[in-house]
């Protein structure tokens, strides 16, 4: 991962300062870029353990056309909690009572995921406020609420009409932008069919990208996708693309980062699916337990906050 690490260290002596929407503060470079070739292993970061079970389940919740966060929740997978809780908060006049990330807030929000755990998907309070709204999957699947299922169109491109230079999927949408809890940072991405080798790319244009949290977990989603896209269009995966348009590291990060550089990486592992897939429903179907890392060794965790 030494192409993840590169960017870190860019940023690090070339950042400009700025303010941002947390109020957090960050430290960043506009417009970067790296590959990675999955043919050297899978682009897992190794300097930091980064947990393939949540990609995997988040990434499949996307295809799903899920935005409710049950689906996550009941999977053990907690990485959206804060938006919907947040939004909560905010919507029923609770901030004084519970200011953002104040001990009081953690504990309100534990309370909360426990009780979206224990309800059903149709309970009324879960789909009133654990829902993100017209997000990833939704534009994905069923772009401005409209019927257009983009990655259904993109699987008939790439096998029907492979040398397209439109075979794009677009998760911004400015008509809907307002009733996002988050507006997509990895906005759009683009597939390409090497049809001399029968190999499939894919480059994904991430308009904001949180360096140290969110980065490793985007480079190792779309790198699955592009595997599992790859295996249902009877290609080889080839390389991934990252463009970053706005790469930054939060003020509250640059200790952990500062601690990662310090790390040397481990060779990559191998991503294997156990299950054969064959069209996008196999692919809506699966779960963690159909994939396996195969030799991923990594450094220990690195805890840092989420700026919501």
């Amino acid at each position: 991962m030494k192409q993840y690490l590169d960017l870190l260290k860019e940023i690090k002596e070339n950042w400009i300062w700025k303010d941002d929407r947390t109020g957090t503060g960050v430290r960043g470079v506009f417009g970067m870029q790296a590959k990675y070739n999955l043919d050297d292993g899978f682009p897992l970061v190794t300097t930091k353990k980064t947990f393939m079970r949540i990609i995997i389940v988040e990434l499949i919740w996307l295809l799903r056309w899920e935005t409710n966060i049950k689906y996550l929740v009941d999977r053990n997978c907690h990485i959206w909690d804060e938006w919907p809780f947040q939004n909560y908060i905010d919507s029923n006049w609770l901030s004084e009572q519970f200011p953002k990330y104040s001990d009081a807030w953690m504990e309100e929000k534990s309370i909360f995921i426990e009780k979206i755990a224990s309800l059903p998907s149709d309970d009324a309070f879960v789909v009133k406020w654990w829902d993100l709204w017209p997000v990833y999957g939704h534009q994905w699947r069923n772009f401005n609420s409209e019927w257009v299922d983009q990655i259904k169109n993109i699987i008939d491109q790439i096998k029907n009409n492979p040398t397209s230079r439109r075979i794009i999927v677009s998760a911004w949408n400015p008509a809907q932008l307002d009733k996002m809890l988050l507006p997509p940072c990895h906005a759009f991405f683009q597939f390409n069919v090497d049809t001399t080798n029968n190999r499939l790319n894919l480059q994904l244009y991430q308009r904001s990208a949180d360096m140290f949290l969110w980065v490793p977990f985007n480079i190792a989603s779309y790198s699955t996708l592009l595997i599992m896209i790859a295996k249902i269009t009877w290609l080889t995966p080839w390389t991934f693309t990252h463009t970053l348009w706005d790469a930054h590291i939060y003020n509250n990060h640059v200790d952990q980062v500062n601690e990662q550089l310090l790390r040397e990486p481990f060779p990559l592992p191998e991503l294997k699916i156990h299950t054969d897939i064959q069209t996008l429903e196999d692919i809506e179907n699966l779960e963690w337990a159909d994939f396996e890392v195969v030799g991923y060794q990594s450094h220990g965790v690195i805890r840092a906050p989420v700026a919501v």
